[in-house]
């Protein structure tokens, strides 16, 4: 059997950066087996050190190489990190050089630069928009004129997560509806939503992971059983093709797909923070 290889996303910062990068990157390898582990605020000698050696014992006991996916930009924490015989991809190295080039000026590195507010008014918007989402999820709130969009889909479908991933990552105000099975009986959008149509989205899935899913929540349920499930996934997918609104299913996608997706269906143009 293939072993499992250790692999390290590492950061002065949160590690966000190298992780969502690091973990592209391995969805590209099929067949391979990993081990993730992300170790964030490596901003010391000591603390690169202690990473190198944890490093260094996770690849010894596993009897094959390390990965680390590193995001640090000082170049003696960067050292320290290689001591530990891991593979070591920055991230960042590959584009310093030519905008060094381009840009005709040297990079001048900082200590978590790369992962702190870029300014108080982005950082404000986002909170906003987290709030939002909060504060109208699963039709909690059904005032949506301040929405920017309002993901429509039967119960646990995805919705919070892809509205709270708009408003944390893009300062988007999402906001979500479920379709209730009083809704999916009645066969058109509720009334609330029509007068909203330009900011509608549908989400779908596929019944049996969908029953999965509510097993979770409600095991054994009537509404976790996997002919409601069926049913109201069917009923869902009929109501939004008569209605003209845009649908994707969450089986197989990830938040971040889905939100791009989301944003480019319906014009929102916003810079990831």
């Amino acid at each position: 059997m293939e072993p499992v290889r250790p692999v390290f996303y590492v950061s002065d910062g949160t590690g966000i950066t190298a992780e969502t990068i690091g973990h592209s990157l391995l969805t590209q390898f099929s067949g391979l087996r990993f081990s993730t582990d992300r170790l964030p605020f490596v901003d010391s000698a000591d603390k690169a050190r202690e990473a190198a050696r944890r490093i260094r014992a996770a690849g010894e006991a596993a009897g094959i190489r390390p990965v680390v996916v590193n995001s640090c930009v000082d170049a003696e924490m960067n050292t320290l990190l290689a001591e530990s015989g891991a593979l070591m991809l920055d991230v960042f190295e590959p584009f310093i050089a030519p905008l060094e080039r381009e840009l005709g000026q040297t990079r001048t590195a900082h200590i978590g630069r790369a992962h702190g507010i870029v300014d108080f008014d982005s950082y404000h918007r986002r909170i906003n928009a987290m709030n939002y989402a909060l504060a109208h999820d699963d039709g909690v709130r059904l005032d949506y004129s301040e929405a920017d969009l309002i993901l429509v889909a039967v119960s646990r479908a995805g919705k919070t997560p892809t509205c709270v991933y708009l408003a944390l990552h893009h300062g988007v105000r999402a906001a979500n509806y479920p379709l209730t099975p009083e809704d999916l009986e009645g066969e058109r959008l509720p009334a609330i939503l029509r007068q909203h149509r330009n900011k509608l989205f549908g989400l779908t899935i596929d019944p049996v992971r969908l029953h999965q899913i509510r097993q979770e929540r409600r095991p054994n349920s009537s509404y976790a059983q996997l002919d409601t499930c069926r049913r109201e996934v069917a009923q869902a997918e009929a109501m939004l093709r008569r209605e003209g609104v845009e649908m994707l299913s969450t089986t197989h996608a990830s938040i971040e797909e889905i939100s791009s997706r989301v944003m480019e269906h319906l014009g929102i143009n916003r810079e990831m923070f």
